[in-house]
């Protein structure tokens, strides 16, 4: 296990179980061994739908918005 992944798992322990395995998911998703299959309520599947347009579409986040959104969480991690 590299650094890096290691030092994630370790700020993960600190996490709710909830988002342990939400990230758990993604892990397994990415590397191919998730067995699960991922169903989106309807409001998710719109907001998804609408992200893929707005990708079509040429629109995304500043920097500056991309940022804010960051700082925002790293703000509320800190607590």
């Amino acid at each position: 296990m590299t650094k890096l992944l290691e030092r994630a798992m370790e700020r993960a322990q600190a996490l709710p179980a909830a988002v342990q395995d939400e990230i758990a998911r993604l892990v397994l998703a990415y590397a191919g061994e998730d067995d699960e299959v991922l169903t989106l309520t309807p409001a998710e599947e719109a907001d998804l739908l609408e992200a893929r347009a707005e990708m079509e579409r040429g629109e995304f986040a500043t920097d500056e918005e991309v940022n804010a959104v960051f700082a925002k969480y790293r703000a509320s991690a800190g607590r």
